[in-house]
């Protein structure tokens, strides 16, 4: 069964709408896929700010086939953007974003930074960019892996409700950043080279991302437990993750195992998928289809197959769920905030 059902359209009519953007992290991975979907989304940038560190300014940067120059922080609040997309770590978030908002320019920050600030909101366009105002300064775009998954989940909360949630995530070396990606090819060429993670990472599995804390969980699994409450808006819904990075570039996949509070036919699990924005449905046992990250590489939809019954306990769901990391699981997630507050005039 496959479901081809397209997320958020790009805006559309949109030349007569002037937008100064700047990407803050330019020189990034996670900065360059912003630039990219800006394009492909058909954003109305009229002038491109790429923002990056002091070492990385006066870099070129060429956009839409014009060719930009990488500004420092503050060059780029005093060129007045109206939009600035921010992904350049946690530590640069909670000093600039601040002054750009002071400035009056809306900042959508890819860090963890303002995730938890009651003060911030915690936004996926298809769940909750309702909750958003002229107000809202410094808007938090949630962990990759978190994203994807309850893009999955919110439509069938919305008609079961969800009580319970298992997922074990097996993150592509994307998430950590060109390093990461470096040290991969590296290894698979025979070649010594600078290492992102203390362990060897092709041809092995290695079940930490991020630091772990106290309760011998990762920081990165306690996002997914505390995100996924506050984007869904129901601290009721109890979630426990084990993160997981695996050799692979492409996108994110997740084991999700989901216990609901209503009883559900497995046909109707289908048929909201089916309907629900941002969500392709592959799931062709007899032929072998199923959400692999190569096939989501690229794309901005979330990918889920392998929907089936735990037939161990009633109520409750398996699921596959794949997305590219650096597309809905960051760039065209901020990007998507922007056409939201575009749309509805809460920019400027």
């Amino acid at each position: 069964m496959l479901n081809m059902r397209i997320p958020s359209a790009p805006l559309k009519n949109n030349k007569n709408i002037q937008m100064k953007v700047a990407v803050v992290g330019s020189t990034g991975l996670v900065g360059g896929e912003m630039m990219k979907v800006l394009i492909e989304r058909n954003f109305p940038v009229t002038e491109l700010i790429p923002v990056a560190s002091e070492r990385s300014a006066g870099k070129k940067i060429e956009f839409k086939g014009k060719e930009y120059t990488v500004v420092t922080m503050q060059t780029a609040i005093d060129m007045k953007p109206d939009l600035a997309l921010f992904s350049a770590g946690g530590s640069t978030s909670l000093e600039w974003a601040p002054k750009f908002a002071e400035a009056g320019i809306t900042v959508v920050d890819n860090s963890s930074a303002w995730r938890m600030d009651p003060t911030k909101k915690l936004i996926v366009p298809e769940i909750n960019a309702d909750a958003l105002t002229k107000d809202d300064k410094i808007i938090a775009n949630p962990n990759c892996s978190t994203i994807q998954m309850v893009v999955a989940l919110n439509p069938l909360h919305e008609k079961y409700k969800i009580k319970r949630v298992v997922v074990s995530t097996y993150q592509s070396v994307t998430g950590t950043g060109k390093k990461a990606v470096d040290q991969l090819m590296n290894e698979r060429n025979g070649i010594e080279g600078e290492m992102a993670y203390k362990y060897k990472i092709d041809l092995n599995v290695i079940p930490q991302i991020d630091v772990f804390m106290d309760n011998g969980y990762t920081k990165e699994e306690m996002k997914m437990v505390k995100e996924t409450n506050k984007i869904m808006r129901d601290d009721n819904i109890k979630v426990t993750a084990t993160t997981i990075r695996i050799p692979v570039m492409g996108g994110h996949s997740e084991s999700v195992n989901i216990e609901f509070e209503n009883e559900f036919e497995l046909a109707d699990i289908f048929s909201v998928l089916e309907k629900s924005e941002g969500v392709i449905v592959v799931d062709d046992p007899t032929n072998q289809k199923y959400p692999m990250p190569m096939d989501a590489h690229g794309k901005d939809e979330v990918f889920v197959g392998r929907i089936r019954r735990d037939e161990t306990q009633p109520k409750t769901l398996n699921m596959w769920i794949v997305a590219d990391n650096l597309r809905k699981g960051a760039a065209t997630n901020a990007v998507q905030i922007g056409e939201y507050l575009l749309k509805h005039n809460l920019i400027g």
